[in-house]
């Protein structure tokens, strides 16, 4: 699991040889695992005794580079991130937020995000099946699901995630916007379940704008599909959002054609269910 801040020269890895429940602190150096270059340790000593775990997944690693840098990409884009708020916003009821979340409690947003390829017609042939595609395909990120963390359903926060939150709020007071909401967000890989927690800031100017489009049917789904759209539209990759697709992102495609009742593979039927541009594929 990796931590990415929204801030510049505030990235943190997660140890991947720590566990996830008791995780004790952040990594601040970093050193690629060799063969697939996406799992990050701080020490050397920590790599050789994560490596018996490691090594049963590292061989079916394809993107070399991980996408820590398409989310790196994702969080610093100021309109792409303004959507994702606004949808936060209303995905955690913070318009009417008697529970003061974000002052005295913490909140936190889990994003799904996928691969899919930056043309339709490749996206409609991998799920008909019904024409070829090429063995390297140009994909790009796109947002399946936004979800607000339940604590009734899926626990508490980890200690890590509540310091985290904590250091954030803090930081935010100190520097003069206490009046602001802190919470946290997760980036969810389809492909690979990996996720990057950050802390999210959200200005009251994103507030006021959400609660002005409210009356307008702004929701979560709208929010999602700007956020989709502006990244298809992006064809000169100056958002630096595209990568090559590996066989994982692929297979979510394929396994949703199937009607396969993985998570992966659901959220994207909701998705193309919801955004228009699928719907001469569903149809």
């Amino acid at each position: 699991m990796y931590a990415v801040s929204n801030e510049p020269g505030e990235t943190f890895e997660m140890c991947q040889g720590a566990d996830r429940q008791t995780l004790s602190g952040y990594c601040r150096r970093r050193s690629f695992a060799f063969q697939c270059k996406c799992a990050w340790y701080c020490s050397k000593e920590c790599q050789k005794a994560n490596w018996r775990f490691h090594k049963l997944t590292c061989p079916e690693v394809e993107r070399s580079s991980g996408v820590a840098k398409l989310i790196g990409s994702l969080g610093m884009n100021p309109l792409l991130m303004a959507f994702i708020r606004i949808g936060v916003i209303f995905d955690c009821g913070l318009l009417d937020n008697p529970q003061r979340l974000g002052f005295d409690m913490p909140f936190m947003a889990r994003v799904d995000f996928a691969i899919e390829p930056s043309e339709i017609l490749d996206f409609s042939g991998l799920y008909l099946n019904d024409r070829p595609v090429g063995e390297k395909l140009q994909g790009m990120i796109q947002v399946n699901a936004l979800t607000t963390w339940d604590p009734t359903k899926q626990g508490p926060l980890t200690p890590e995630q509540l310091r985290l939150w904590r250091e954030a709020r803090a930081k935010y007071n100190t520097n003069g916007f206490a009046i602001d909401l802190v919470g946290l967000i997760e980036f969810v890989n389809c492909a690979d379940d990996n996720s990057f927690i950050s802390e999210l800031f959200i200005p009251t100017v994103v507030v006021n704008m959400a609660r002005e489009h409210e009356p307008l049917n702004a929701n979560v789904a709208a929010c999602l599909q700007c956020v989709n759209l502006n990244i298809r539209a992006d064809k000169q990759n100056q958002l630096l959002l595209r990568t090559e697709m590996t066989e994982q992102d692929k297979e979510i495609i394929c396994s949703a054609s199937r009607n396969e009742e993985t998570f992966p593979s659901r959220i994207l039927k909701e998705k193309m269910k919801r955004e228009p541009l699928y719907t001469n594929i569903l149809n």
